[in-house]
């Protein structure tokens, strides 16, 4: 049945099996082109400053913020 094939493709994508129901519905009723991307759900919540400042100390390293080694 299709809500078991939608199981397999929801495991195989790791997805919902609502978001492979809605991906059907869109395809079905409007195509190929009903996939296409969006872009991104949603803006980020960082601001350009803060992004900086999360890069500037992500590159610093674990060790730097506490961690016992650099995995």
């Amino acid at each position: 049945s299709q809500g078991d094939e939608n199981a397999v493709i929801a495991h195989d994508l790791r997805v919902s099996v609502r978001s492979v129901q809605r991906w059907r519905k869109a395809w079905s009723q409007d195509g190929p082109k009903a996939l296409a991307s969006k872009g991104p759900a949603s803006l980020p919540l960082l601001s350009d400053e803060l992004f900086a400042v999360l890069e500037q100390e992500l590159a610093k390293g674990p060790v730097a913020h506490g961690w016992p080694d650099q995995t």
